[in-house]
């Protein structure tokens, strides 16, 4: 197998042992005080990040990465929330091999190497009406496949105010001389791997430790157009001082998770 490590390409001894780790959480933020309001964010919340869309989101990154889908299981949750766990591996498998992995001892191995997870988690301060939807999106693969590659698609998908993204790469695999390599791709920054279409509407900083391998990057929304953030007749009667103050609050409350403040 060929790879490349700082621009010069590598013939790798065997099977490419890095775990590459994609982590992020999306949080997307509302106002919804009234409980006619509350009512319409509810029915929102359903609509967009319900099991069944979830799903639909995990196959396709599936696709991004060229992986294959080895089990998919989903999970929707009273009175909000879902889950979605697939287990992909690199390359084509043979059929009677996809149905061995629903053995607890197989999906325990695809576990520890290739999975992707979808975890939502709704939150809601109902002295303030400041509602905050999390989604945490985990893509873990190993060998060739990249879950970098699916990064752009994945802040698509979602309406992301805040988002935080780690990705570390772990192990190490070695060449056909025997030496150990313990990245065998060029990353900088995360930043690299998202569109300048998307990084236009965000305000984005690295915290990364390159020696390590370990790379984050924060991004928050510009703009702050209060419309976008409002459900039923507050969308339509807010205005003046109670419009100034909603939009003070949603601005701290972005604030607050981007500077991950402790109170």
């Amino acid at each position: 197998m060929l790879r490349t490590v700082k621009g010069h390409k590598i013939r790798l001894e065997g099977f490419n042992n890095l775990t590459k780790s994609l982590s992020f959480n999306i949080y997307d933020i509302c106002y919804a005080r009234s409980r006619e309001s509350q009512i319409d964010y509810l029915e929102y919340i359903d609509e967009e990040y319900n099991s069944e869309k979830l799903n639909t989101i995990v196959r396709e990154v599936v696709n991004i990465i060229d992986a294959t889908l080895l089990n998919i299981t989903t999970q929707d949750y009273q009175p909000r929330g879902a889950s979605v766990t697939a287990l992909i591996a690199e390359g084509p498998v043979d059929p009677d091999e996809i149905q061995a992995s629903t053995t607890s001892q197989s999906i325990v191995g695809h576990l520890d190497k290739s999975h992707i997870t979808v975890h939502t988690y709704p939150e809601h301060d109902t002295s303030t009406g400041i509602a905050t939807f999390r989604v945490d999106v985990d893509v873990s693969t190993c060998g060739m496949i990249s879950p970098l590659r699916a990064l752009h698609y994945l802040i698509g998908s979602f309406d992301s105010d805040v988002v935080l993204i780690d990705y570390r790469v772990r192990g190490f695999t070695r060449d056909s001389k025997g030496r150990k390599h313990f990245i065998d791709h060029d990353i900088t920054s995360i930043q690299d791997y998202i569109s300048d279409d998307v990084l236009a509407d965000y305000l984005a900083y690295d915290i990364n430790i390159i020696s390590d391998n370990i790379f984050h990057t924060k991004m928050r929304k510009k703009k702050l157009d209060i419309q976008e953030y409002l459900f039923g007749p507050e969308a339509k009667e807010m205005k003046g001082a109670a419009s100034r103050q909603v939009r003070k609050m949603l601005h701290n409350e972005i604030t607050e998770i981007f500077e991950c403040h402790r109170l």
